[in-house]
């Protein structure tokens, strides 16, 4: 059973795809849509990048994740609404979330706008089962608690691949995407194809729990772990 953790990264996005007691392989893409051509053996996926969009008001799934991670809640941005994403400009998209939300947006969650309409317009094409991950929430959940360093420091990436190796999941060359992709891309990746192999056997769990739903598609809106 193959799992798959993508994360975006300048090039795109950075795929990686574990399977039990095999070391990870990964590809790049340049749209989610290549991603059943790249790894055909995919059985499910966990993308970091949120799935699910609101019209009115912030998510409980980020609310929920910045609770667990306490310390660390400042990497989980605040998803903008739909209609905020949409704005041609982040003076425009800051503007509308203030009318509907009472707050505007950072710069951050707008800059990731085309990544998330993407994923928004991939997600009802695929067979595959895909669920929105957090690689620090998956950290957490698979150490027992927050990182205590930053994933863009030396101390940072080593802590998260100690505690990928102590689940038997070693980060080799990876090829192109390894040359190509920053580290905490990779390790990124690498923490969402963790999360997403729980989900596939049965393992994972939601923040909430239950899931809230886009109202506009019906999906559960939630961060799996």
């Amino acid at each position: 059973m193959v799992a798959v953790g993508v994360d975006a990264c300048r090039q795109g996005w950075v795929a990686v795809a574990h399977q039990p007691d095999a070391p990870l392989w990964g590809v790049l893409l340049t749209d989610l849509a290549e991603l059943p051509d790249a790894i055909p053996d995919a059985a499910g996926v966990g993308v970091d990048i949120p799935i699910g969009l609101l019209d009115d008001r912030q998510r409980a799934a980020d609310v929920a994740a910045r609770q667990t991670l306490g310390p660390r809640r400042s990497s989980v941005f605040a998803t903008p609404v739909r209609s905020a994403l949409r704005a041609p400009t982040h003076a425009a998209a800051s503007a509308r979330s203030r009318e509907l939300t009472g707050q505007g947006i950072s710069q951050q969650a707008y800059a990731l706008r085309e990544k998330i309409l993407q994923a928004e317009a991939w997600v009802p094409t695929t067979s595959l089962p895909v669920w929105e991950v957090h690689p620090e929430v998956s950290f957490a959940e698979l150490a027992g608690h927050p990182a205590t360093a930053s994933k863009r420091t030396w101390a940072g990436t080593y802590e998260r691949l100690q505690a990928l190796r102590a689940a038997g999941i070693e980060i080799d060359r990876l090829g192109v995407a390894g040359e190509r992709a920053a580290p905490d891309d990779v390790v990124d990746a690498a923490l969402a194809a963790w999360s997403a192999h729980r989900l596939l056997t049965g393992r994972g769990r939601s923040l909430p729990d239950p899931p809230e739903h886009d109202p506009a598609t019906g999906r559960p809106i939630a961060i799996w772990v």
